[in-house]
């Protein structure tokens, strides 16, 4: 996927997941992980999030696309395991 169209498509994926980081809440409480580990993954996943737009402005899309994937992945297993809200 190169050219205009990957740039396109990694733009909307950036796009849509900023707004997830930017309404990100986190569920406090969890017995099993703790405050401490998830705020580290969401760490990770803004990493991430920045790195998909610093290679997106390089015209590198596939590799803005494997970065913003890796991103959600971790929101949305954040989500998933009820420990973080958000919408896409």
């Amino acid at each position: 996927m190169t050219g205009i169209k990957g740039g396109e498509r990694a733009l909307k994926y950036i796009l849509k997941t900023e707004k997830a980081l930017k309404n990100l809440r986190i569920v406090y409480g969890s017995a099993v992980i703790g405050e401490t580990t998830v705020m580290r993954i969401v760490d990770e996943a803004r990493r991430y999030f920045e790195d998909a737009k610093y290679y997106l402005e390089r015209k590198e899309y596939e590799v803005s696309l494997a970065s913003i994937s890796y991103c959600e992945g971790l929101l949305d297993a954040l989500r998933m395991l009820g420990l973080a809200e958000f919408e896409w």
